[in-house]
Order: structure tokens, then C-alpha cells, then sequence
């Protein structure tokens, strides 16, 4: 057997040597490199990561912010048209290829707009030895244009346009349609010479007004009936005459509406007349009302015919509103005005679905304006004469202007997001048949002539009340659950409820919502009591048993092992919340009569299925684990000598944990607060399906919201990529990235402060 070695020589060195060590300094040195450079180049990776997420949202964003641009392209005299017989209307197809000239005599020429070359002639029809006396057009998407004539007659033409594909090479063929049939339908039963004339398309058939020579004002009601078998058909109605204007006045603009009510007329004394013109019988004037712009030069209705537009001597523009009061009663109401032309207005040519216009003066400026955004968006000179009409293309990308002189400029036209600016999103906007400017979310609408209302208010109120009603709910539970679990829970009873809450931060946030919408949301419905009276009595059961629990004899609650008392609480807890269930019924029988929600509504407090309630109670059992784990951690690694060093002093555990231990664990707490509020901020699911998605501004606890993930979720599918709508949805994303930016950068401020405040302790 051999010996072992009795001496550390002989054993060797436990220490390395020289060489050892020197290699070891290197693999420390290479590991501790290695960990620095792959922490900072992990962190730089994810600052470029957030910095091209936002690049990318602000690149969609970013023609929101273009300005509108008319850019005149070419010019050259209008050859179809002279000053015994000028251009009456200019029209400007779909495809900005081809051009309509509707002439004063009663001429229509299409043309091909670049070359100007005439390409088909039209003649309007009109009773044997009449001449045409007036013209006017109705709103762009119905293409109706109405002919006056000396005989007291009308005719209403229709501009069409017939694609094929000859030699797959597009050819678009133009042509005339005649609403009423050719034959002129009589407005003037007593054949005076009508020297201004309207017309609009409604529901009821085609409505025309008119005004003699002796400025009397005429409204007709005509209906084209198709034969049997749809060819031939016959042309009904009839015409009245409606009051004439007050004081003499001359009429000298006039226009009527797509509901066949309403007419509108701008007379010689910077006056406007309101008209209701629905029957004969009740043919009234509503109202006369100054238009403090000076002299009306154009007047014309937008698409939907629910706002008017007047352009003055003065060069103002300014949009009117046709609103019903409180007593349904009718008034045209100016809403706002737009940034003013040089000169003298001379022509508006509305957008053909949107709520923009067009306007020339007569200093040969043209201008681009909108109406929900209150947008003066761009003014251009476009020639030196004096404009006498302006045509849009359907798609405004092209603008046709012809002046005094008989010469047609070409301009091309950018302006893709008019709708869109800070007013439109942040302000409060008047739109079209409200009686007052709101804050108001829908995108989209039934109707083709509706505006789209885009205020991003209701959705980043509604995304705070979501959030508020969480943290209202998670906050008190996850900190104090945090508290106790921390430093009064035995470690074997920790080892079980940590672990436990932080398996709900798994649970898929879709099930919480589908069990929200679906379960919880009817059961609270039905229990409006209960919520009310948990709240009051839970507490109230829980001091009654930590009272009683203090006057027991010490014999019974040494029984019970120290920090195992909170187990004491479930029971009281789980009765005290059956009772307030089981009673509720009862309670809105003896105090609601017999219904809460209708109570509620009586008492004018809205009440929704899907509420902030709900969302309150779904989200904030999704952001508990979040606050609870990272404050408990917090709590928990307050050092041991801290907490130690107070009991000594005289503290209770009670003293203890507010002097010490929360203002140490303050900048855990707080960051564990601030991580709960930006999952409630982001959250998408349940707010989906757990709130209605109803973009009100209110913060009503009982009514629904839509918040800016759930809209973004739900319309970005939908819509059109490139459209307004579209860029809209991730201006949205980018609110919420910024708002969520900001609120962790505060935090984080925050945080720092506080750390460095009881670092020391």
C-alpha cells in the first residue's frame, strides 16, 4: 500500500501558476468581452428594431402630411367655344383623356383635352324657335346639366361615356342621355324666358327650378315612366311657383337639393333666402339671412347636397349647413370659411365624391380647398385673365380652367388626403347634418356622399379609459397581493401563489375576452347590485374578520401558523360574494324597481351590455400577474438587514413595510405599474371583444369604447391600402408607439429618481 503525501509540496500547489493564471485572465477577459459587446450589440439591435418599426408607420404616414400642388402642365386657345357663344360648363371624364364643353347657345363638344380637338357635337333639343336662356348643372357624380329656354321650357341632358376595347387599345366613347326624353319638359306655363335654372336628381324623380325674366321663381317635379316592356315611356309632373323674395329683390344664383325640399337663392343685396319647397302648398321661405361676405358671385351645393358653397366679390369662400334644430325645423346655418382668393370669385367646381371643391376668380387664381378639414389647401395663378369655369376630373388628379380670353389651361392637380389635418384629428369638427361640432371615429358610412370622420380623440380617450378602468382594478390587487405574498406569506405558501399568478400572464388574452363578452359581460348585466355591494361589504367582511381574528385568545391562533392567516380570508370571501349575488334580485326590487339598468337609464346614465366595467374586470385579471410579479420581486429583494434593523428599533411589521420596505421597493413598484399600464394601453383582444368597439367619448363606466389597437385590428383588413383611411390606421399605431414611448421613457425617469433617492438606505 502507498503512502499518501504528507506534505503540500508533495501533493502539488492548489494554486495555479503563473501560466494558469495568465490563461485564465484571458478566457476571463474574452467571456467578459464577449458578454459586454453581445449585451450592447443585443440593445442597439433592439433600438433599431424600434426605430424602423416607427420609420416604417411614419413612411405610410408620411403623404398625410404632403401638401396639395397645382402644377399647370399646357395652354392653348379653346377653339370650340367664342365669346357670341362661351362655355357655359367644362367636364372632365374619369380617364383625364377627354373634355365636354356645354356652350350658353345649347352646344355640347367633347374633345380630347390634350390636343383640344373637337371629337363629337351635340345639340341640345329645344322647342322649334327657341333659344337657350340659361344653364346650370347639378352636383358632379349625377352629370345632369339643365338648359333654359325663351319659351319657358327646360331640358336636361346627361353626359355618358361607353367603354370598349377595340384591338385591346381602350376607346371611350361619349354621348348624351336625356333623363326627361328629348322633348323639352315646361316649367312657365305662361312661356316667359327663364334666365337661371337648377336642377338635382332625387329620390322621387328630377326636380328644376327656374326663374322668368320677371324674377319669378318656378319649381317643377318631373318622372320618366318606361313603357311595358322598358322601351318608349312618358314624362309626368308638374310645376309650381313659390313666394318671391323679400323687398324686391333679384334673384341672381339659385340651386335646390337631392331631397327635393330645400332651395337655395342668393339674391342682388348680399342676401341669402332659404327655401322650403317640398309641396305647393306648403312652398314657404324659411329665412333670409345677410352673408356678411359681400355680393354672392357663385354659389353651389358639395356632393350630398348638405352644405352649400358661396364665393364673394370679395374673394371669401365659406361653407353653409343645412341643420335641423331641436324642433325640426330647418335652417341653413354658416359653419366656416375658407382662406379668401385675390379677386372676385367667379366659378366652384365641387369634387365628385368628396366634400373638396375647386374656385377661380377673376384675377385668373385657382384654388383647392376642403371642407372637413377646414383646409385652405393650396391657391395657384393659373393665367392673368379672369376665370370664367373650372372642371375636376372624377379621380382629381387633373384640373381643366378656361378664362375670359378663351383659353383652356391644363394643370395637374396632387391632392390625395385633403381631408386629413390637425383640426380633422384633434379638434372638434362640424360635420355635415350635425348640429354642432364633435369629436367624431367612422371611417366609412353606407352612404357614397357621406364625409369620413377621422378624429383620433374618441379612440385615444377610449384606449386611457380602458387602461384606467385596469389599473383601477389591478393596481390595489397586484401591489397589495405583491406586499403580502412578499413579506408576510410563509416561503412554502409563496413557493405555491407566485408561481401560480404568474401562470395567468400565459392564459391567451382571446380567452379572457371571449369569456368577457360572452359570460361576463350578461351575468354583470343581470347583477348591476352585486358589483356594488362586493365592493362595499368585501372589505367590510374582511376587517370584521381580522378584528375578530385579534380578539381571539392567542391559545386558538397559535393553532394557525404564522403567515398561513391570510388562508383564514377565503372562506368569508367566497360567502360574502355568493350573498351579495344571491340578494342582488332583491336589492333592485327594493331600491330600482325591479330593474338597475332601467334606473340607470331613467336617470340618464347609459348603459351598455360590453361596458368599461367589463373591460375593467377582464384586463385587469390580465395585467395582475405583470404588476404582482415584478412587485413582488421588488418587495422581496429588499434587503434583509433593512427590515431586520426597523422591527429592532421598536417598528411592527405593519410600520415596517411602510417606512422601509415600500419606499425601498418604490422604483420596483413603480415600474411594475407602469409595465401593467402599457399592457393595458397595447391590449387588442379584450377590449375587441369585451367593449362594444363604439368610439364614444365619455368616460362613462358603464358605457363602451373602441381604443386604438382594437380600430386598427378591426378596419385595417378592410380597407383600402394606399387610401386615406388606410394611412389613417397607422398614424393610429403610431399615436399609440408614441404614447406608449413616452409613458415608459417617464417611468423610467421616474424610476431612476426614486432609486437614487433610497439607494442609501
Amino acid at each position: 500500500m502507498s503512502e499518501r503525501p504528507s506534505t503540500p509540496d508533495a501533493r502539488g500547489s492548489l494554486m495555479p501558476n503563473a501560466e494558469q493564471r495568465a490563461r485564465l485572465r484571458k478566457v476571463r477577459k474574452f467571456k467578459d468581452g464577449l458578454s459586454r459587446y453581445g449585451v450592447g450589440t443585443a440593445g442597439m439591435m433592439v433600438v433599431g428594431a424600434l426605430a424602423l418599426i416607427f420609420i416604417y408607420l411614419f413612411s405610410e404616414v408620411a403623404p398625410l402630411l404632403r401638401s396639395s400642388s397645382i402644377e399647370p402642365t399646357a395652354d392653348y386657345p379653346f377653339a370650340l367655344t367664342n365669346e357670341a357663344d362661351p362655355s357655359a360648363h367644362l367636364v372632365l371624364e374619369r380617364y383625364e383623356e377627354m373634355g365636354a364643353s356645354f356652350s350658353e347657345a345649347g352646344q355640347v363638344h367633347f374633345f380630347n383635352v390634350d390636343s383640344g380637338l373637337a371629337l363629337k357635337t351635340f345639340e341640345v333639343p329645344r322647342n322649334q324657335g327657341a333659344t337657350a336662356t340659361a344653364v346650370d348643372t347639378s352636383v358632379p357624380n349625377q352629370q345632369l346639366v339643365a338648359y333654359g329656354f325663351s319659351d319657358g321650357s327646360v331640358s336636361v341632358v346627361q353626359e355618358t361615356y361607353s367603354l370598349s376595347y377595340p384591338n385591346d387599345q381602350r376607346l371611350v366613347t361619349p354621348g348624351l342621355d336625356y333623363p326627361l326624353g328629348e322633348e323639352p319638359v315646361t316649367l312657365d306655363e305662361q312661356g316667359r324666358a327663364l334666365r337661371e335654372v337648377a336642377v338635382q336628381s332625387t329620390d322621387a324623380g328630377m326636380m328644376v327650378a327656374g326663374v322668368t325674366e320677371d324674377n319669378q321663381i318656378l319649381v317643377g317635379r318631373y318622372r320618366m315612366s318606361q313603357g311595358l316592356f322598358g322601351n318608349g315611356g312618358s314624362v309626368s309632373g308638374d310645376s309650381y311657383s313659390v313666394p318671391s323674395l323679400p323687398g324686391g329683390a333679384r334673384v341672381e344664383h339659385l340651386i335646390v337639393d337631392a331631397t327635393g325640399r330645400f332651395l337655395v337663392v342668393a339674391d342682388d343685396r348680399e342676401q341669402l333666402h332659404f327655401y322650403h319647397v317640398e309641396r305647393a302648398e306648403d312652398a314657404r321661405l324659411i329665412e333670409t339671412l345677410p352673408t356678411e361676405r359681400g355680393q354672392v358671385t357663385a354659389l353651389e351645393f358639395l356632393v350630398g347636397t348638405l352644405s352649400v358653397i358661396i364665393g364673394s366679390d370679395q374673394g371669401s369662400v365659406s361653407q353653409w349647413f343645412i341643420i335641423r334644430d331641436d324642433n325640426n325645423q330647418f335652417h341653413l346655418t354658416p359653419v366656416r370659411d375658407f382662406g379668401s382668393l385675390p379677386g372676385s370669385v367667379t366659378t366652384i367646381a365641387p369634387e365628385y365624391t368628396r366634400k373638396g371643391f375647386a374656385a377661380g376668380d377673376d384675377q385668373g387664381n385657382v384654388g383647392l380647398f376642403y371642407g372637413t378639414s377646414s383646409s385652405t389647401l393650396v391657391i395657384e395663378s393659373v393665367t392673368e385673365q379672369p376665370i370664367s369655369q373650372l372642371a375636376l376630373s372624377p379621380i382629381n388628379g387633373r384640373l381643366l380652367a378656361l378664362d375670359n380670353d378663351q383659353r383652356l389651361h391644363i394643370a395637374s392637380v396632387w391632392n390625395e388626403h385633403p381631408e386629413i389635418s390637425m383640426s380633422s384629428l384633434w379638434q372638434k369638427v362640424w360635420y355635415e347634418g350635425r348640429q354642432q361640432p364633435e369629436y367624431v371615429w367612422q371611417a366609412s358610412s353606407g352612404a357614397d356622399d357621406s364625409e369620413a370622420k377621422m378624429s383620433l380623440v374618441p379612440l385615444s380617450i377610449g384606449t386611457l379609459k380602458a387602461a384606467f378602468y385596469a389599473m383601477l382594478f389591478a393596481i390595489p390587487l397586484g401591489v397589495m397581493g405583491a406586499i403580502y405574498t412578499a413579506y408576510f406569506m410563509t416561503p412554502k405558501l409563496r413557493g405555491v401563489v407566485k408561481p401560480t399568478i404568474e401562470i395567468m400572464e400565459a392564459l391567451p388574452t382571446v380567452i379572457l375576452g371571449f369569456l368577457a363578452g360572452l359570460w361576463l359581460a350578461p351575468f354583470l348585466e343581470n347583477h348591476l347590485p352585486a358589483v356594488f355591494s362586493i365592493l362595499i361589504f368585501l372589505p367590510v367582511t374582511m376587517l370584521a374578520v381580522g378584528l375578530l381574528w385579534s380578539r381571539l385568545p392567542s391559545a386558538i391562533r397559535s393553532n394557525v401558523p404564522e403567515g398561513w392567516e391570510a388562508a383564514i380570508l377565503i372562506v368569508p370571501i367566497l360567502l360574502t360574494g355568493w350573498a351579495c349575488i344571491a340578494v342582488s334580485p332583491h336589492v333592485e326590487v327594493w331600491f330600482f324597481d325591479g330593474s338597475m339598468r332601467q334606473w340607470l337609464t331613467n336617470n340618464n346614465i347609459d348603459y351598455d351590455q360590453r361596458n368599461a366595467l367589463v373591460v375593467g374586470i377582464a384586463m385587469g385579471f390580465a395585467v395582475i400577474p405583470t404588476i404582482f410579479s415584478i412587485a413582488e420581486d421588488a418587495v422581496f429583494n429588499v434587503p434583509r438587514h433593512l427590515t431586520q434593523g426597523s422591527l429592532a428599533l421598536g417598528a411592527t411589521r405593519w410600520q415596517t413595510v411602510i417606512g422601509v420596505i415600500l419606499p425601498t421597493a418604490s422604483p420596483g413598484i413603480f415600474s411594475a405599474v407602469m409595465m401593467g399600464f402599457g399592457r393595458a394601453v397595447g391590449e387588442t383582444m379584450i377590449v375587441l371583444m369585451a367593449t362594444g368597439n363604439s368610439p364614444v367619448l365619455n368616460f362613462n363606466i358603464f358605457e363602451g369604447m373602441r381604443t386604438l389597437s382594437a380600430n386598427v385590428a378591426v378596419e385595417l383588413p378592410e380597407t383600402a391600402i394606399g387610401s386615406t383611411h388606410f394611412r389613417v390606421l397607422f398614424l393610429a399605431a403610431l399615436v399609440l408607439l408614441a404614447l406608449t414611448f413616452v409613458v415608459n421613457t417617464l417611468a423610467e425617469v421616474v424610476r431612476q429618481r426614486l432609486r437614487k433617492r433610497y439607494s442609501n438606505l
